[in-house]
């Protein structure tokens, strides 16, 4: 009797749901479009490019996958910044990245099916001001408005494929932009130097895999292994990467004040990591360097001698160039910008940046590998670094002269230095902390 009645009961049950499923016929994805009518607002490319020159604090949302932004041509270049986050994970990452619910923002995919949805998201999350760009990311594009790549590698960890800058020194240059899911953690340049006897790699990575993926494109240019790993200084993108190339065989350099900075900040640093990395952070474990140097590491492999130098205070603790002499190339690292603009950190030493600088000119390289953007020389990072150092501290010591405040140092005008990558960013920032350094000075 009671397995009839339990058979009776779903019986029951199974007429009850296909009653209810033939009287509310599931809606189709245009439908819920057409729902969405009245309660969202849409741009086009014209009123976008109003609504851009109106409010410098907009944010663009694409939510198209990392794949389908690469492969299209990028992102769009406009406003204060650009996320890019997938349509299905919208709901769970839109407060980390926007966390202020009063920003601007503009919603756009590529054919204008995903972004009104996700438009629609944000207001019931509680955003407040949410634009859906109707016309998408194509009709942005075809109107040659300003874009920029997003990925320039598809299917690697890398942001972009190392390529050749001098005979036997190859970069993979990392995206000029902060560190992000999309982006890997590349965001500085990943370079090597390949000899008869072995390649010696500049920058540890900021995660395992991002390591794996930098090796893999080693193996395909060189049959020789990789012997040494030589840290700019103790920040994440070039450190936590160690522990994959230590299990290679390599050994890791850095100045004994890099590696005090990891002792000290390396859990941190790492949990942060993979908090932003989620999935991509697997296999990546604090590790520390193997061989520490005051002043100088020389290595000799065949017939190639590699300069590894500590200079003087810098930007960061520790922060080392990598001089090849007989190619006259210097890879900098954090000691010259040029595409984006300079971050200072509250151990930032800008006294002694200026200082150190003339030991780097004295060496006299032809090709500069800076941390982050693409080769170039020693007198332009020179203005995008030297100048802007003395530019600022000028500004702020005319300040403190004068009975100026740290909301004066923000009012500095940075314009010439707008259209450097993480401007909108650091700008501020760096104001800030130069102001309260020479405040002591």
């Amino acid at each position: 009797m009671y397995r009839l009645d339990h058979v009776l009961v779903i019986t029951i049950l199974g007429v009850f749901s296909a009653t209810r499923l033939a009287a509310e016929p599931l809606l189709s994805g245009e439908d819920w479009l057409q729902q969405l009518e009245g309660r969202i607002q849409h741009v086009d490319t014209a009123k976008l490019s109003a609504l851009i020159e109106k409010t410098p604090s907009l944010e663009f949302l694409d939510v198209r996958t990392p794949d389908e932004a690469a492969r299209s041509g990028g992102i769009i270049s406009a406003g204060k910044r650009t996320h890019n986050i997938v349509r299905g994970w919208l709901e769970f990452q839109v407060r980390d990245a926007i966390p202020d619910l009063s920003t601007p923002i503009v919603v756009y995919c590529g054919t204008n099916r995903r972004s009104p949805l996700a438009a629609d998201t944000l207001q019931r999350i509680g955003y407040t001001h949410v634009y859906n760009y109707q016309d998408g990311f194509g009709a942005w594009q075809q109107a040659n408005l300003p874009v920029k790549r997003s990925d320039l590698a598809v299917g690697s960890m890398l942001f972009d494929k190392p390529s050749a800058v001098v005979d036997g020194v190859w970069s993979a240059i990392g995206a000029t932009a902060p560190p992000t899911f999309e982006n890997s953690g590349h965001n500085n340049n990943l370079s090597f130097i390949v000899t008869s006897e072995g390649v010696v790699v500049v920058n540890a990575g900021d995660n395992y895999l991002l390591a794996a993926a930098l090796h893999q494109e080693i193996k395909a240019i060189t049959d020789q292994a990789v012997k040494f790993v030589v840290l700019e200084n103790g920040q994440g993108h070039a450190m936590l990467g160690m522990n994959y190339w230590q299990e290679q065989g390599a050994e890791v350099i850095a100045h004994v004040d890099a590696a005090d900075v990891i002792a000290e900040r390396g859990e941190t640093v790492l949990q942060r990591m993979q908090l932003r990395n989620r999935d991509k952070a697997m296999g990546t474990v604090l590790s520390m360097p193997d061989i520490t140097f005051d002043e100088r590491y020389d290595i000799e492999l065949g017939d190639t001698k590699i300069e590894v130098l500590y200079l003087g205070p810098a930007h960061s603790p520790g922060d080392i160039v990598v001089h090849i002499p007989d190619r006259q190339t210097v890879i900098a690292g954090d000691m010259a910008f040029h595409e984006r603009l300079l971050p200072v950190f509250e151990d930032t030493d800008t006294v002694g940046w200026l200082e150190s600088w003339h030991h780097f000119e004295a060496l006299s390289p032809t090709v500069v590998v800076p941390g982050h953007g693409h080769p170039t020389t020693v007198a332009e990072v020179k203005i995008w670094t030297v100048d802007y150092l003395k530019f600022m501290r000028s500004e702020i010591a005319e300040l403190l002269d004068t009975g100026g405040s740290l909301i004066d140092a923000y009012k500095i005008d940075q314009s010439a230095f707008a259209h450097l990558d993480t401007f909108d960013e650091l700008a501020g920032l760096n104001a800030d902390r130069i102001f309260r350094a020479m405040e002591f000075e």
